[in-house]
This record gives C-alpha cells, sequence and structure tokens, in this order.
C-alpha cells in the first residue's frame, strides 16, 4: 500500500467499561482525577491465594446493554465488549444499517477470552460427567466470541477478526482496524480489546510466574509503575473500543473527531516468553516504525501512554526503549502509565489506554500516574507523577507489550 493510495483515519467514538468507571465521561474523570481502581478480590474467594487483589469492574450491570438470555449466553470479556461497543457506536452517533452494513467492521482483542466459563465447566466436567456440560462453552469461552457477538449486537457485515497477542491485543486489533480502513477495505471499525481473567486459576497461574504485586495489606498502592518499590503487576478487567473512520466519510456525516490515528507499528523481541529484551530493543522499534508510518518526527511526541505494568523488568526496559526510539526529547516527553489507576486488563489494556490516548488529545489533558512516591532511577523520565496536567497535546503515543515478545505502538495526533 503506498501513501498515494492510504485513506485518512479519525477517532469518532469511544467506549469503556473500567475498574475506575463504567462509561468513558467516568472513566476519564477517574483518570484525572488519580482515581483508585484496586481492592480486595470480591468476584470469588481468593483467600487461598498469594495475591488477592485486583482491578475489577464494579457495578456493572449488563442487562443495560442486552436482555438476560443474551447476557447469560455470554462469557463476562464479551459482555464487556458488547457493552463498550454499544457505548462507542452512540458517542459516534454511527448508525448501522442495510446500506452500510457491510462497510463495517469490527476486531475486539483478548488475552485469554472466557477463562471463568472454561474454569466453570471445567468443574462441571469433572463434578457430574461430559454430560453436564454447557452447549454453550466453546462459544463463550473462544477469544473471537467478543468480536463476533459485537457484530451480531450491531449489525456490522465488513472485516471481522480478533487478534490474541497477550497483552497487545488491544492494540493491535486498534492498529489492525487501522490498516483495514487505509486500504480502503473498510468505512467504519468497532476495535479495541476486552479481557475478565480475574479467576482463581488466571490469579494462581500469574502468580505463579512471580507478575504479581503481592501487595495485599495496601491495594491502593500496589500498582506503581516506575516506583523503585514495585512489585509486580495488579490484574485488571474491563474493556476499551475505538471507532476508526475514513477521515471524509466522518466529516461528511458531521461527525465530531477526538483524532487522528496516523501510525502503527509492530515487533518482536524474539528472545523469551516472558521477559523483555534487555535495553528494550524491540519496543524501541515498534515506537521508530509507528513514528515513521505517521510521518513524524521525535521531536513531533507531546504524550505517551505507556505500557507501565508495575513490574520490574517491563518500567525499566520500556524506559530505556522510549530513550532508544526518541534520543534527547525522551526527557522532554509526558509519560504516564494508567495502570496506576485501572490494574493490567491484559488484552484489554491497549483498549482502554487508546481510549485514554484520544481523550488527553482532545482534552489537552494528561493523566497522571499514581503511586509514584519513589522513583526508581533506572526510570528517569517525566513520567506526570501523582496529578494531572493540563498540556497542549498534538501527537501522542500508546505502548503495548505482551508476552512472547509482541510490541505494538500506536500513534495519534490532534485532528485539523
Amino acid at each position: 500500500m503506498t501513501d498515494l493510495i492510504r485513506k485518512r483515519v479519525v477517532v469518532t467514538g469511544v467506549g469503556a467499561i473500567t475498574p475506575i468507571g463504567n462509561t468513558p465521561a467516568e472513566y476519564w474523570e477517574g483518570l484525572v482525577s488519580g482515581r483508585n481502581g484496586i481492592s480486595e478480590i470480591t468476584l470469588f474467594d481468593a483467600s487461598r491465594h498469594a495475591c488477592r487483589i485486583a482491578g475489577e469492574v464494579k457495578n456493572y450491570d449488563p442487562h443495560d446493554y442486552m436482555d438476560r438470555k443474551e447476557a447469560k449466553r455470554m462469557d463476562r470479556f464479551s459482555q464487556f465488549a458488547v457493552s463498550a461497543a454499544k457505548q462507542a457506536l452512540a458517542d459516534a452517533q454511527l448508525t448501522i444499517n442495510d446500506l452500510n452494513a457491510e462497510q463495517v467492521g469490527v476486531i475486539i482483542g483478548s488475552g485469554v477470552g472466557g477463562l471463568k466459563v472454561m474454569e466453570e465447566q471445567q468443574t462441571v466436567y469433572l463434578n457430574r460427567g461430559p454430560d453436564r456440560c454447557s452447549p454453550f462453552m466453546i462459544p463463550m469461552m473462544i477469544a473471537n466470541m467478543a468480536a463476533g457477538l459485537t457484530a451480531i449486537h450491531t449489525g456490522a457485515k465488513g472485516p471481522n477478526s480478533c487478534s490474541v497477542t497477550a497483552c497487545a491485543a488491544g492494540s493491535n486489533s486498534i492498529g489492525d482496524a487501522f490498516r483495514l480502513i487505509q486500504g480502503g477495505y473498510a468505512q467504519a471499525m468497532i476495535c479495541g480489546g476486552a479481557e475478565a481473567a480475574i479467576t482463581p486459576l488466571s490469579l494462581a497461574g500469574f502468580a505463579a510466574c512471580k507478575a504479581l504485586s503481592f501487595r495485599n495489606d495496601d491495594p491502593a498502592h500496589a500498582s506503581r509503575p516506575f516506583d523503585k518499590n514495585r512489585d509486580g503487576f495488579v490484574m485488571g478487567e474491563g474493556a476499551g473500543i475505538l471507532i476508526l473512520e475514513e477521515m471524509q466519510h466522518a466529516i461528511s456525516r458531521g461527525a465530531r473527531i477526538y483524532a487522528e490515528i496516523v501510525g502503527y507499528g509492530m515487533t518482536c523481541d524474539a528472545y523469551h516468553i516472558t521477559s523483555p529484551v534487555p535495553g528494550g530493543e524491540g519496543a524501541a522499534r515498534a515506537i521508530q516504525l509507528a513514528l515513521k508510518d505517521a510521518g513524524i518526527t521525535p521531536e513531533m511526541v507531546s504524550y505517551i501512554n505507556a505500557h507501565g505494568t508495575s513490574t520490574p523488568a517491563n518500567d525499566s526496559t520500556e524506559t530505556a526503549a522510549m530513550k532508544r526510539a526518541l534520543g534527547d526529547h525522551a526527557y522532554k516527553v509526558a509519560i504516564s502509565s494508567t495502570k496506576s489507576m485501572t490494574g493490567h486488563l491484559l488484552g484489554g489494556s491497549g483498549g482502554i489506554e487508546a481510549v485514554a490516548t484520544v481523550l488527553a488529545i482532545a482534552n489537552d489533558r494528561l493523566p497522571p500516574t499514581i503511586n509514584l512516591e519513589n522513583p526508581d532511577p533506572e526510570c528517569d523520565l517525566d513520567y506526570v507523577a501523582n496529578v494531572s496536567r493540563v498540556a497542549r497535546v498534538e501527537v501522542a503515543l500508546s505502548n503495548s507489550f505482551g508476552f512472547g515478545g509482541h510490541n505494538v505502538t500506536l500513534a495519534f495526533k490532534k485532528h485539523v
């Protein structure tokens, strides 16, 4: 695809179900106020677990978006995806009908899909036998069903897919949707990520590989990206959805435009199943590729929504990657990790963080990194510590990195 035939792509709608708010407005207010979304786990009895804290979605009722029969046949991650997608379509004032259905597609990523249903049905199988397993088990647990069900609920008949690239899944989905519109394969895409992996088995697995924070006595301060005393990430859940549209299509219908998406870079470390390559070479290349794709220089970047997981390995490596990619300008860029408030949504993180990034551009305000009390000497950049900041945001990046060495950077800019 040459630059001559690339179509410009804009963001016209956002949807968010998160641990700090169940609408985009609530989520944004939570971000700029530095709201903590981490608390003791209530979704199940976690008393036997080494980690007993998470960023749960609270006060969420799926029946606000679907009837009881439909909700019962969905895993929680799909409920989140459909709900956030309906919010985003309403926000964009985009109606899908017989005239445009084939030109509107869906790509929604998930790291693990319907783990809750899988665990529950395994218990049924062991205790009651194979004949008692639900006929809805498979379509409830497979990761692509968030995208499939969103299409069913919205009528979107265009390209439909699902990225399953661990914690990069949401960002990969947005980037792939961007490419489809650029190439003329769709006029609009519903895209992002969804996850609901706060389950007994998932929690045990992440704890076993020493990825989680064990700060059970102080959940409000457990997620502390770039802080010297960080000890692991905190699991979160939810969904973040963007409506991407071909720019002229959006303008012709009088749509409000939050930002323009201009770049997509993805690489692989090809190094280790869970650890980033030392020095951040793979992540740096993803940032550089996004900048090259966008036709922008490092000096034009105003803000970065960092992957910022609060793990010892990620935060120092990501800092090194940003320095490697941006050079001296890295010290002049405002950076924040909104995972400090929401926890880590795994495959859903790229979705809610892209929402945060475009809202930062639209509102010229930077979300903070809360709990940054004792900066790590290896993390010596401007992380917008603890308090949000008013600042002009012209160009912003959103980083997502996943187990397996997946690296994704999305580039957005203010629409003019």
